[in-house]
């Protein structure tokens, strides 16, 4: 079990072996959940949304305009 101090702006450090077994990276996000019995859960958010920038682009499909986008409504 690995522990850490807050300061008093509210600022701590993630210990060493959970920054290594998480594989965090400088600008890395995490996400905090907090569930109802004072649990706290955080995930680590990796992507950027600039890196999903043409991810479902297939150079073989039709483009389609956005006037049928909209009578689909």
């Amino acid at each position: 079990m690995s522990t850490a101090t807050m300061t008093s702006k509210g600022q701590t450090t993630i210990p060493k072996d959970i920054r290594e077994g998480l594989n965090l990276q400088p600008q890395d996000q995490i996400q905090f959940t907090m569930l109802p019995d004072k649990t706290v859960i955080f995930r680590v958010k990796k992507r950027n949304i600039n890196e999903l920038y043409g991810s479902l682009h297939d150079e073989t499909r039709e483009a389609i305009s956005l006037e049928k986008m909209k009578a689909w409504r």
